[in-house]
Formats: C-alpha cells, structure tokens, sequence
C-alpha cells in the first residue's frame, strides 16, 4: 500500500516521460501485487472457515453498474462492447454483501473481458425468484471470447488453474478468481 500510495503521489508532479513510464510500471506492479495477495488472504479465509459475509442494505443496480464501469477502460482498449441489463422487475434494495457481490462480478468480467479480443461482454441480471424476505437471482455474464472446451469448464474452478499453461502464458493470471467467485 505504501508503494502504491507514493508512486501515485509522484506520477501527480512534474517527470520526463521516462521516469513516467517508470513509475507507473512500478504502480501497476504493486497493484498486481496487491490482487495476489487479497486473492491468497481471500482463499485463506475460505478454506478456513473464516469468510464471513456483510448483511447490509445495498443498491443493486449501483452495485453492479460501479463493478461493470471499473472494468470499462480496460474493455474500451480492446475496442469491446461493455453492456448492463437489469431488467425492471429485479428488485433493487437487497441485504446481503456489496463488496462480495462486487469482487464476483470483477473476477466474471474482468475475465471476459480478458479473454475477449472481439465483440463484446454483457452482464445481465434476472429474477428467479422474489418474495418480500428474499430474492433468487441469477447473474449472467456473456462474451464472444475463446471460450472453454467443455472437458475444461469445471475445473478451471480449482485453485491456480487454467485451461491450459498456454492461456497464463498468453494472458496472465494466478487462476484465483474463479475459485473464489465460485466460493463465495
């Protein structure tokens, strides 16, 4: 966190476009850095026994929209189409974890993202389910990525894996956020 704090605070004054690059190379690494570990400190927790998850009133389409728009400069890269569909009948004041629900829908979509060199990644929101207690509802993420070979859609849920060493190669990743999405 110190590196991170810092490193902003010095892209924020006067540099020569190579100690720019310098230093926001050194960001972007503590940042990745950062992820690992919250994603090791998370399956920790998880395997533990010790995860514990929030009930507290959210919004859910502002929960959903803040998750897909962190995940939009990266997908305006790539030139992807980045879409939303909460239809009106999702009811939109829920109890339960925010930030779990928001680190889901990171990992779903930042991997669509990631895996999608074309076209386009839509999250969708349906209710299954709705009394005045509780609400079912299924989350949707679609891309016109690589896709998974379907010998190889269950276990790319495991800790540290991948399709295949060719895709960490190509794309990076510890293979964590699927584990834990799963998990949670």
């Amino acid at each position: 966190n110190a590196v991170i704090g810092m490193t902003d605070l010095a892209l924020r004054t006067r540099l020569t476009p190579q100690q720019r690059e310098y230093i926001r190379t050194a960001n972007q690494s503590a940042e990745a850095l950062l992820s690992i570990l919250n994603d090791i400190l998370d399956l920790s927790k998880i395997e533990a026994g010790r995860l514990t998850l929030d009930h507290v009133p959210f919004g859910l389409r502002d929960t959903v929209e803040d998750a897909v728009r962190l995940l939009a400069p990266r997908a305006d890269e790539k030139r992807l189409e980045l879409a939303c569909h909460i239809p009106p009948d999702v009811p939109e004041a829920l109890v339960g974890d925010p930030g779990r629900l928001r680190q889901v829908l990171i990992n779903l979509v930042g991997n669509a993202v990631k895996f999608t060199d074309a076209g386009d990644v839509v999250v969708e929101v349906q209710a299954k389910h709705v009394t005045d207690a509780a609400a079912t509802l299924e989350f949707t993420i679609a891309d016109t990525g690589i896709g998974i070979a379907p010998d190889k859609q269950w276990t790319i849920f495991g800790a540290f894996v991948q399709a295949d060493s060719s895709t960490t190669r190509r794309f990076g990743g510890t293979g964590l956020g699927l584990t834990i999405s799963a998990d949670l």
